[in-house]
């Protein structure tokens, strides 16, 4: 589906995102979107206008609850983005009120633990901290770990990728029984755009590797890792869309009030792709990396072919 045709369908309004300054004149959705009830399990959900918390709660519903993903005593590791020592109003980290709150479902489906990591590009310790996740997580209950030793991370196999055959993950993730990848969606200078398939650079330890060799196709190869996430969930809260992957300032940002969730990777980040066009043009074939996880059989484009729920808060 090209991004008029998506932007059709989700039915945003023409002053679809605003500035911060503009934040209580935003009018990011439509009369079409539903509220009432899902009566099946969705591909893709998409919900608009809420709180972070709000918007996940409205979505895992949804998607018929965190019982479908996560059983009783499982062992599970939750992938924000951590990467950056700026405060929450930048966009540079996920949103920690979202993460909180996927913490506090997962438990209530029965998780044993939860565990929390990111390996960051600024401070550990500054990012975990100041990014506000490390608190929100360890209030939700969560254990918060360190990502920036080597020994840390244990060499896997890829054996489907075409250019990374092999990668040192993080074994909060290969110790893991499930794990959620919650990226925030943002400019990047490299990757274009970093959304589900990039947050993944944050599971591995030699990151050197990916922009020696095709960025962008060492990100579809490592999204071939044998153990997927159960769950992708895009934070579109606040969206910076210049500067990334860092921010320089609150004018790279928009409040744009949005999450999208789903088990194709592929599918969520296209359409999380084609939201961020409203606030800066991003042609989807720049972001090449999604077409190439395609192509690996990673999931779908084809938003069109798909079951999508829309919500309006």
């Amino acid at each position: 589906m090209d991004r008029r045709k998506f932007l059709r369908s989700v039915a945003l309004t023409g002053a679809a995102i605003t500035t911060m300054k503009d934040a209580d004149a935003m009018s990011i959705l439509s009369q079409s979107f539903q509220t009432s009830n899902a009566t099946a399990k969705y591909d893709l959900v998409a919900v608009m206008g809420g709180e972070p918390e709000a918007m996940f709660r409205k979505a895992i519903e949804e998607m018929g609850g965190m019982k479908n993903f996560i059983n009783k005593g499982d062992k599970v590791c939750i992938k924000p983005n951590i990467g950056w020592d700026q405060p929450v109003e930048m966009a540079a980290n996920t949103n920690p009120k979202l993460v909180a709150e996927i913490i506090k479902h997962c438990f209530e489906a029965g998780a044993s633990e939860v565990r929390v990591f990111d390996h960051t590009c600024d401070d550990w310790r500054k990012s975990y901290a100041n990014s506000g996740i490390e608190e929100a997580a360890k209030r939700a209950g969560a254990e918060v770990l360190p990502a920036h030793q080597e020994s840390y991370y244990k060499t896997v196999s890829i054996p489907k990728g075409r250019n990374l055959k092999s990668a040192k993950i993080h074994q909060a993730i290969v110790d893991s029984d499930k794990w959620i990848n919650v990226p925030v969606l943002k400019n990047h200078g490299g990757a274009q755009l970093t959304i589900s398939m990039k947050n993944y650079m944050g599971i591995v330890w030699d990151r050197g590797f990916f922009h020696a060799n095709d960025l962008q196709q060492c990100i579809a190869d490592i999204c071939t890792y044998e153990k997927r996430p159960v769950l992708n969930i895009v934070d579109a809260y606040r969206l910076m869309k210049t500067s990334g992957p860092r921010g320089k300032s609150l004018s790279d940002v928009v409040l744009s009030k949005g999450l999208f969730m789903s088990q194709d990777i592929v599918a969520v980040d296209t359409a999380a792709a084609n939201f961020f066009n409203q606030a800066r043009e991003m042609p989807l074939e720049n972001v090449a990396h999604i077409a190439k996880a395609q192509q690996l059989g990673l999931g779908t484009m084809e938003l069109d072919k798909l079951n999508i729920r829309r919500v309006r808060i």
